[in-house]
């Protein structure tokens, strides 16, 4: 895929929208590629972490920007040295702005997983790890998700679609998810 050489494609959505899996299957198909998971940034902290929750604290807060921070700034690595970073990581509401504009390689894309709330229920049940119940219900940040988070970029309901056509969905639609080229 030339059009994606060097370059960062920020995948993100809810808890159980099939981030990881459709940004390993993206990265797999192309030529030189990294898939940045920005949760691993989260559980690098041991000692002192601080979850962010609905109501989040001060700290919780600066963690959350930290692990963005340094999330971008991994992929900004890699993309000045040749690689299609695929970043994976939930980015919702008033953060997702300010993750695009930490990014400074271009091009950039942003993408956003947006499957039914009953979807998301549903993979919530089949997959092994558990993200929902308490502080977050599916709901809850389905409602960040739609109602906080800007419409920028790529959006797309996946509830009906199979991470490899989520997958040829957004090579087919590069244009719609191009944030700065």
């Amino acid at each position: 895929m030339h059009e994606l050489r060097s370059a960062v494609v920020v995948i993100t959505g809810v808890m159980a929208s099939g981030k990881s899996t459709v940004a390993q299957l993206l990265a797999e198909r192309l030529d030189r590629s990294v898939h940045l998971r920005g949760d691993s940034f989260r559980r690098m902290i041991v000692s002192g972490r601080e979850e962010f929750t609905p109501e989040p604290t001060e700290e919780a807060t600066a963690q959350l920007r930290l692990r963005y921070q340094a999330s971008a700034a991994v992929a900004d690595v890699y993309a000045r040295a040749g690689w299609t970073v695929v970043v994976q990581d939930l980015i919702l509401g008033d953060h997702l702005n300010a993750y695009l504009e930490s990014v400074t390689a271009r091009p950039l894309y942003l993408v956003v997983l947006a499957p039914a709330p009953a979807e998301v229920a549903r993979r919530e049940a089949d997959r092994g790890k558990s993200g929902y119940g308490t502080p977050w219900t599916v709901d809850g940040l389905d409602a960040v998700l739609r109602d906080e988070t800007p419409r920028r970029g790529l959006w797309l309901d996946t509830s009906q679609h199979t991470p490899d056509r989520t997958v040829d969905q957004i090579l087919t639609g590069l244009p719609a998810a191009l944030i700065r080229g």
